[in-house]
């Protein structure tokens, strides 16, 4: 808690503002130094955050996805085997076909 609080503070007041070897550019050079350095702090903590943890929103999408994606199979399936049950079995071609137009000669 109490660096929450010292970290609020430094965004807040200058803390180089009454140090004696400073002029006062270079108090506010350093103080915006500071400012950066926290900025910086809190950009990397939320990017961690962030990493750590999934994308809930994009989870639920994935999820409805791969429903769709199952019942695509599944669809995609039973249409190939239709396709497969509508084409003649191979023993029935050989019984309708008769060879008396053939002229070719055999020895």
């Amino acid at each position: 808690m109490t660096s929450q609080a010292s970290l609020n503070d430094i965004l807040t007041s200058n803390p180089y503002e009454s140090h004696p070897s400073l002029t006062p550019l270079e108090a506010a050079v350093l103080w915006e130094y500071a400012k950066l350095a926290q900025n910086v702090r809190m950009v990397t903590q939320k990017a961690r955050l962030l990493n750590e943890e999934p994308d809930r929103v994009m989870l639920a999408k994935l999820r409805v996805l791969e429903k769709k994606m199952g019942l695509v199979l599944t669809l995609f399936k039973a249409s190939v085997w239709g396709v497969i049950n509508e084409q003649p079995e191979p023993s029935m071609q050989n019984q309708s076909y008769s060879d008396s137009g053939d002229a070719t000669i055999r020895h």
